[in-house]
């Protein structure tokens, strides 16, 4: 990698964090989905173990699984079978706060024409832009895995007098499924922020990209198909193989005229 992508890369990073109008929203909505839900979801399952709704989550696991302590197990599914969905939702939201000023943000600021007489080639520009999102959405994922690990293990020994057992369904999510989905998502945002007018069109494309994952999260709750080991693989590479390609097509299309329209 070229120093000019580094300086793109560390400038683009820096304008997020030295922004607390934009910084702050970056962390607000991942912690209460990764902190502030599963921890009303834990606390539910120990104070209401009887209830309906917390028993239904029982009845979709197999019946080999429904062995030992009821809490215990109850909780493992929502923490291994539930909340890896919510990682495929955080990296295009973190991504949508950066990737959708990506181009448009330099319009707005007249830094454009700056940026197009570094000694790099627009494609150069596009990939070093695309990486400074992906790099800074998976950050926020693992940061916010890392929280919610910490904080549902200390909930569940003080409640439960058990650790919870992470399964290896969330190593596929967070190094396989969750960077593929980011990719996609800054590819497209990033691509978009070119050609529109205001950050503001630029982020309605993340609205569409999360659409599916919303009813994924759904589908979970709803009981219509629990992500396990094998499906999460199979998304996993099928999201990576799409962003790949994506990827390698829209570096191929960016040219100058698209940024001076």
């Amino acid at each position: 990698m070229k120093n000019a992508e580094k300086a793109i890369i560390k400038k683009d990073i820096r304008g997020i964090t030295s922004n607390k109008r934009l910084f702050i929203p970056l962390w607000i909505v991942p912690l209460m989905m990764t902190v502030v839900l599963p921890s009303i979801f834990i606390c539910a399952v120990h104070f209401a173990t009887d209830d309906p709704d917390v028993m239904s989550l029982l009845e979709l696991l197999p019946e080999s699984a429904r062995t030992g302590n009821v809490e215990l197990v109850i909780a493992g599914m929502i923490f291994n079978n539930i909340l890896p969905a919510f990682f495929l939702m955080i990296p295009i939201m973190a991504a949508s706060i950066m990737a959708a000023s990506a181009f448009v943000g330099e319009k707005e600021k007249y830094t454009l024409e700056t940026l197009l007489y570094c000694p790099l080639s627009v494609k150069e520009i596009f990939r070093a832009k695309v990486l400074s999102s992906f790099l800074l959405s998976m950050f926020v994922s693992l940061v916010s895995f890392a929280v919610m690990l910490a904080v549902l293990e200390l909930e569940a020994v003080f409640l439960m007098g058990h650790p919870l057992i992470p399964g290896v369904g969330w190593a596929i999510v967070l190094f396989l499924l969750s960077p593929a989905v980011s990719l996609i998502a800054v590819t497209l945002i990033v691509r978009n922020s070119a050609k529109a007018q205001s950050v503001e069109e630029s982020q309605q494309s993340a609205v569409f990209l999360i659409i599916p994952v919303i009813l994924l999260v759904v589908g979970q709750f709803a009981g219509v198909m629990l992500l396990n080991v094998w499906i999460l693989l199979g998304l996993g590479v099928l999201c990576a193989a799409l962003a790949w390609m994506l990827l390698q097509r829209a570096v191929r299309r960016f040219t100058y005229e698209m940024l001076l329209k």
